[in-house]
């Protein structure tokens, strides 16, 4: 059984729900993003989304493309990227790790050494965001080969053929991106999240996360009662970006926010 189908199992045993951090790798260093991994998972976090750098993340906001930007000035690549998650890998062997990002750096690796290397590291699962699952059949029988679940993505303009599209080709989990718009954006409507969780379920048997638009606790609480999985994403990065000067500051500040998400969603 793969990290990731053991964690949820394990959480739909307690009657919990995953909770899954985004952070963007290399910000503010390669070093303090190991640091700032195992402080997420003491925290009470479950997996961790690690972003890969991009200069054209067109599925983020503003918060989220500044720290690809920031990385991308120090030259950090996908290799860097696996290189992280095997520095995670040598004292944590239980967390998931999802990568998450864009094709452009995939093809330029080539589908079969990035298939090979981020197995090898330890990566669980990936997103690659621009990858669609029409052109992706090469790519995701490669990362399957090497126990490497590909993550995609559901709206909530997805109908009924889109989201049968997406069941023949998902591994580990559906990621439900929860409103119109990028990461970082608007208020979410509760009741139409739970609704639209409920069609994809009718088709898709994997756990479905929700992520987008998750800001505070109160939310996360929310969202755990119907999704399977909370990912947060910029209000985690908005405050890395805010002490990223001071990466001990920066690493107590993110860990103070998953610790009341987690405490929170343990309580909804």
């Amino acid at each position: 059984m793969s990290r990731l189908a053991a964690t949820f199992e394990s959480l739909k045993a307690q009657n919990k729900t995953a909770l899954i951090p985004y952070i963007m790798c290399g910000d503010p260093d390669l070093g303090t993003t190991v640091k700032l991994m195992h402080a997420l998972v003491d925290s009470g976090v479950n997996m961790i989304e690690l972003g890969v750098p991009f200069s054209d993340p067109m599925a983020d906001g503003p918060v989220i493309q500044a720290a690809a930007e920031r990385v991308l000035v120090n030259h950090v690549s996908l290799a860097d990227v696996i290189s992280v998650v095997a520095k995670f890998r040598e004292t944590d062997t239980q967390t998931p790790v999802i990568l998450m990002g864009y094709l452009n750096p995939v093809e330029v690796m080539g589908y079969d050494v990035f298939a090979g290397k981020a197995s090898a590291a330890g990566v669980d699962a990936a997103l690659t965001v621009d990858m669609p699952p029409e052109e992706g059949e090469a790519y995701t029988r490669l990362l399957k080969a090497k126990g490497i679940d590909p993550i995609y993505l559901l709206a909530p303009t997805s109908d009924e053929a889109r989201i049968a599209s997406i069941a023949s080709v998902a591994g580990g989990f559906v990621y439900y991106v929860s409103l119109k718009g990028v990461t970082g954006a608007a208020t979410l409507d509760i009741d139409s999240v739970g609704s639209k969780l409920t069609q994809i379920r009718q088709q898709i048997s994997l756990p479905v996360g929700v992520g987008f638009g998750i800001s505070d606790a109160q939310t996360a609480a929310k969202i755990s009662k119907v999704a399977d999985a909370v990912v947060v994403g910029s209000a985690i990065v908005k405050r890395m970006a805010e002490l990223g000067h001071e990466p001990e500051k920066m690493i107590q500040s993110v860990i103070e926010l998953t610790s009341s998400m987690r405490k929170a969603m343990d309580q909804a």
